[in-house]
């Protein structure tokens, strides 16, 4: 019994020390974040189910531990639903990563965890943001299409579980038109941007949550960001009166980011993983 408890821990200690970071190349507050969840099972286990500390093994994670802990998360430490999602997720990714070394010992762990669903959960309105939130907001937001060419409507869906920050880039998964799935990278300055202003609004650990709110709601619609970007482009006709004659809209950034990477010389295989294939046919006219 003694080997199997160690096992455990073996395979913790190994998954945070070398997998993570090395293997999976994630960076530091997202393997902060994955820690946090453990540290949680563990003091549930040792509060709740009285097994000390040093006495935890894959047995006892059964689906009725897993569920209590959720359920411990939310009633007794008043935890969000998406604090919730967020902690099963990091089961789920250990749970594959301990099963694919030690198949016999970890099954019944791994089958719990995909016995559990998400919990969906209501989706409150936001506090106001002050004028300098809204600067730092706006600032990542309109930095982050330029550099992502994404969708105005697909920025609004983003949240902070489709980002994964590595130590030279980030990778986002996109639900896109048709409902297909792609991932893009976006290079290390936008990554790291992207990745302060997580932090700053203190929703790293909220997989659940949309990076981008407007005033009232936690969900940006693509209303307010054509809002915004009207803004802008307005502040910058009233400082050079001569340049923004025409008309703009978010979409103009997502054609700018092609036609910069096409003018850089980046091959069309290159920017087809950002942009799907209607767009495409359009950039090979542009580059006749």
């Amino acid at each position: 019994m003694r080997r199997k408890k160690d096992r455990f821990y073996k395979l913790l200690q190994n998954y945070f020390d070398d997998y993570l970071p090395i293997a999976k190349g994630l960076s530091t507050i997202t393997i902060i974040s994955y820690k946090a969840t453990f540290r949680l099972l563990l003091e549930y286990m040792n509060s709740v189910r009285k097994i000390s500390y040093d006495s935890v093994s894959f047995a006892e994670l059964n689906e009725d531990c897993i569920r209590g802990f959720l359920d411990w998360l939310e009633e007794d430490r008043k935890c969000s639903i998406s604090t919730r999602n967020q902690r099963l997720s990091a089961l789920t990714a250990f749970s594959v990563y301990a099963q694919s070394r030690v198949f016999e010992d970890t099954y019944v762990f791994r089958n719990s965890v995909l016995l559990i669903p998400k919990k969906k959960g209501i989706k409150n309105s936001r506090s106001f943001f002050t004028v300098e939130e809204l600067k730092i907001r706006d600032y990542t937001l309109l930095s982050f299409m330029y550099a992502s060419g994404m969708r105005a409507k697909e920025v609004c869906d983003m949240t902070v579980g489709d980002i994964t920050f590595y130590s030279d880039k980030a990778s986002i998964k996109i639900l896109g038109r048709g409902r297909k799935m792609r991932r893009i990278g976006i290079p290390i300055q936008a990554a790291k941007n992207l990745e302060k202003y997580i932090i700053y609004r203190k929703i790293e650990s909220k997989m659940d949550k949309h990076v981008f709110s407007s005033q009232t709601h936690e969900k940006m619609t693509v209303s307010c960001i054509e809002e915004i970007f009207s803004k802008y482009i307005q502040r910058a006709r009233n400082e050079n009166s001569g340049l923004f004659k025409e008309t703009y809209s978010p979409h103009s950034m997502r054609h700018a980011t092609a036609t910069h990477m096409l003018e850089a010389g980046a091959p069309l295989i290159v920017v087809k993983t950002f942009w799907d294939m209607l767009f495409c046919r359009q950039l090979k006219y542009m580059q006749k």
